[in-house]
C-alpha cells in the first residue's frame, strides 16, 4: 500500500487564519494536529495538536503554571477565545521546522518511520508538484496496519 491508498483530505489553515479558527477547526475535526499551507498550497508547517494547542495557551501560563491557578474556573474554560486578532503565523516558530511530509508512492512503512522520529500524529501526503494531496492521521495509519492481510 502507498500513502496515496489511505491518505484523506482534511481542513487545512494558512498563516495568516486566527488561532481560534485553528482550534475549531482540530477540535471540530477531531483531527490530532493541522498542516499549514501557503499560498500556493504547499505544507509549510504540520502542527500536532499540542503544538496547535500551545498556539493558544498564552506564554505566561505556559512558563508559570502557578498563574493559571490564580484565574477563576469561568474564565479559565473560555481562556482561549480571548486570543483577540493573533495568527497561526504569529505563533509559528522563528525557524520554520520541516513539515512531516511525504510523497504519494512513499510506503506505509516509511510513512510510520516518518511519523515515529518527528512525533507527528499527522503526515502530510504531497504530489510532484509538493501541493498537498491530502494527510494521513495516526490513527488511519494504524487502522490500515492493523487491517492489512497477512501475507
Amino acid at each position: 500500500m502507498h500513502a496515496s491508498d489511505i491518505a484523506v483530505s482534511l481542513p487545512t489553515v494558512t498563516a495568516d487564519d486566527p488561532v481560534t479558527k485553528a482550534v475549531r477547526l482540530m477540535a471540530l475535526g477531531r483531527m490530532p494536529g493541522l498542516i499549514v499551507v501557503d499560498g500556493q498550497g504547499r505544507p509549510a508547517s504540520v502542527l500536532p495538536g499540542t503544538q496547535v494547542l500551545r498556539l493558544a495557551v498564552p506564554g505566561a501560563y505556559q512558563e508559570d503554571p502557578a498563574l493559571c491557578r490564580t484565574i477563576d474556573e469561568a474564565h479559565a474554560d473560555v481562556f482561549w477565545g480571548e486570543l483577540g486578532e493573533r495568527t497561526v503565523g504569529d505563533c509559528l516558530p522563528r525557524h520554520p521546522v520541516t513539515p512531516a511530509t511525504v510523497r504519494m508512492e512513499a510506503t506505509l512503512l516509511e510513512v510510520a518511520a516518518l511519523m515515529a522520529r518527528l512525533r507527528s500524529p499527522i503526515v502530510a501526503v504531497v504530489g510532484r508538484d509538493g501541493v498537498l494531496a491530502g494527510a494521513i492521521t495516526l490513527e488511519r495509519l494504524l487502522t490500515s496496519l492493523a487491517l492489512a492481510p497477512d501475507d
